[in-house]
């Protein structure tokens, strides 16, 4: 694998690179192999060299909705941070996966166009929160999303319609197939921009008042189980403020899981097992995680 660096001499490519410095949670082993493209045809290039060397291989977005585990990544991870154009075609943005979601939203409202006010609070990367299907406040990506440019795992590029991108609650077409998401097409409305502004100030206000900002963590760890609310089902068991390590349930929100310092990945994730046994003991549900849990036990 460290034949890479020879291999392709115009890409930036580290070795050994530790991961808690791209994590929301501060946590995470090393890559064996951090890559970093500067265009579609580099990403390309390391993904068809990745599949005909049977390199394994993992993209990493903006690294916010994700525990990587303590013994880090084997094989060649694709940080796609440095694809982050966003222009504009009359009332649609398209987007490249590195761009940040919220950047996104703050374009579009530059722009005078409604759609993604929803979104002007989310950490993540257009290319995770089309692979999620990401969303708040009663919108989600799906909802404006009109076309993509994806990958497949072979290096094959794809242009995807709207048809084509089937997405339900955290789940899309993308995840399912693996694809690796290039850029994004949103269909939005022109709007008054004072009104998109009302809008995302209101959101914003709501966010900041429920959620623990203030310290890191991946976001909502688990998904919303049929008929109730994970961190209601939290809070009742009697959580709110559960300790394992340096990870915390908070005491702002019983959804997010925090790092007061120090929290290892391992921290995380034995919490967020304590936290699944105990709902379930006493309210016979499962929490199923939102969060996704990659890499390899130290």
């Amino acid at each position: 694998m460290n034949n890479l660096q020879t291999q392709f001499p115009h890409i930036a490519i580290k070795l050994n690179e530790p991961l808690s410095k791209y994590t929301y949670t501060k946590t995470g082993g090393a890559a064996d192999v951090f890559v970093m493209p500067k265009t579609i045809e580099e990403t390309q290039e390391v993904v068809a060299y990745c599949h005909q060397n049977k390199i394994p291989l993992t993209i990493l977005g903006n690294g916010s909705n994700l525990i990587i585990k303590d013994g880090g990544i084997r094989g060649v991870i694709l940080h796609l941070d440095l694809l982050q154009t966003i222009e504009r075609n009359n009332t649609q943005i398209i987007a490249m996966s590195g761009a940040k979601l919220i950047d996104t939203a703050k374009f579009a409202l530059d722009e005078s166009l409604s759609g993604l006010e929803f979104a002007c609070g989310i950490p993540g990367s257009i290319g995770g929160a089309l692979h999620m299907n990401a969303g708040a406040y009663g919108g989600e990506i799906s909802d404006v999303l009109e076309a993509a440019t994806v990958l497949t795992q072979t290096g094959e590029l794809k242009k995807l319609k709207r048809s084509e991108l089937k997405a339900a609650y955290r789940f899309s077409t993308i995840a399912e197939k693996n694809y690796i998401v290039l850029d994004a097409t949103f269909s939005l409305a022109l709007e008054e921009k004072n009104l998109i502004q009302a809008k995302m100030d209101e959101l914003t206000a709501a966010r900041e008042a429920k959620q623990p900002l203030e310290y890191p963590s991946c976001g909502s760890v688990f998904k919303r189980p049929p008929g109730h609310f994970a961190g209601k089902l939290i809070q009742d068991s009697g959580l709110q403020g559960h300790i394992i390590g340096g990870a915390q349930v908070s005491l702002k929100h019983a959804g997010f899981i925090v790092n007061i310092g120090g929290a290892t990945a391992t921290d995380y994730m034995n919490l967020i097992a304590y936290v699944q046994q105990t709902v379930r003991e006493k309210f016979d549900v499962e929490l199923e995680t939102e969060v996704k849990i990659i890499g390899e036990d130290k």
